[in-house]
């Protein structure tokens, strides 16, 4: 199977490096902003064509996927753009910044009949999986998510501490992943959403803290707290407190409330949840199945998302 990655930084080589992990697919084509930089990364990586524009990698002869792992804001163009030329498309979390480009995305998904997944990665953190199969089995029943969100980002960088030629946003992003991870998890969609926000940071244009409240239909809560002003320790913190247990999920690590650890080794066949998501999009393709974490499945955490938008003003 030929692959095109586009975004040669933080985590675009995140996927490469899952995806060497990965048996009968070949990364074909790196694309990125710039010519130089990208060109060291693919020769890092062994992958024999750099470009600059996605259109001329989406050319190349053969190539049956790409994966996305550009600004946020290029997303859903990116995707369509991927669509339309006959190529399923992976595009790494958030799926959009707006709810009519959400719409757009899943509108040319159905059109065109092409796989389109969504870098949920905590769907896939042996982590989650693991208690993810025993709220599905009714062996826990989640009564509370508490999460933590926290980064020191007062300057506009990326996850490897690089300048950043665009802006995050704790709402379309960093909150994407609690939003649809909460449902997920809950078995029950999103009913009640509240949020509130800090001050807009005066150069970023956005704030920096955030507080969101969800409720499930089943009754099920979560707590939200997001920041980009915490000095450390960095990360996302799940605390599930169920009916009869406390885990504590941290990315691939579990522990239960007395911090006594949970082998999460045997859950899947690696223990990164980067690698595992482009398993489920490969194997997706290769077995002509919707993916966990398809564009159908996680847009109604967008639509979750936009109306907190619409809450903050």
């Amino acid at each position: 199977m030929k692959v095109i990655v586009a975004g040669a930084g933080a985590f675009g080589k995140k996927h490469l490096d899952g995806i060497k992990n990965i048996d009968g697919v070949e990364v074909v084509a790196l694309v990125g902003r710039r010519l130089e930089a990208t060109q060291k990364v693919a020769d890092e990586y062994g992958v024999a064509t750099v470009c600059t524009d996605l259109s001329e990698a989406l050319a190349l002869p053969g190539v049956d996927a790409a994966i996305l792992c550009t600004p946020t804001q290029m997303h859903a163009a990116q995707a369509i753009q991927c669509m339309a030329a006959g190529v399923h498309v992976q595009v790494e979390i958030p799926l959009a910044d707006s709810w009519a480009d959400s719409e757009a995305v899943l509108a040319k998904q159905q059109a065109t009949g092409k796989i389109c997944m969504v870098g949920h990665t905590r769907r896939f953190n042996p982590s989650h999986q693991w208690l993810h199969k025993r709220l599905a089995a009714g062996e826990l029943n989640l009564q509370q998510m508490d999460v933590q969100t926290y980064f020191f980002r007062r300057k506009n960088i990326n996850a490897a501490g690089e300048p950043r030629s665009w802006t995050d946003h704790l709402l379309w992003h960093h909150a994407a992943h609690t939003v649809d991870l909460f449902a997920y998890q809950a078995g029950a969609p999103v009913v009640q959403a509240n949020a509130i926000q800090g001050p807009v940071h005066p150069e970023l244009g956005i704030a920096l803290d955030m507080s969101i409240q969800l409720k499930a239909a089943n009754g099920a809560i979560c707590t939200l707290s997001l920041s980009f002003n915490n000095d450390g320790p960095l990360g996302t913190f799940f605390r599930y407190i169920c009916d009869n247990g406390t885990y504590i999920a941290r990315y691939d690590d579990l522990v239960n409330g007395k911090e006594e650890p949970v082998d999460v080794s045997q859950v899947d066949v690696s223990m990164n949840g980067i690698e595992l998501q482009d398993r489920e999009f490969f194997a997706a393709i290769a077995e002509g199945r919707e993916p966990n974490s398809s564009v159908a499945k996680v847009l109604p955490c967008y639509q979750v998302l936009a109306q907190l938008e619409e809450q903050l003003g």
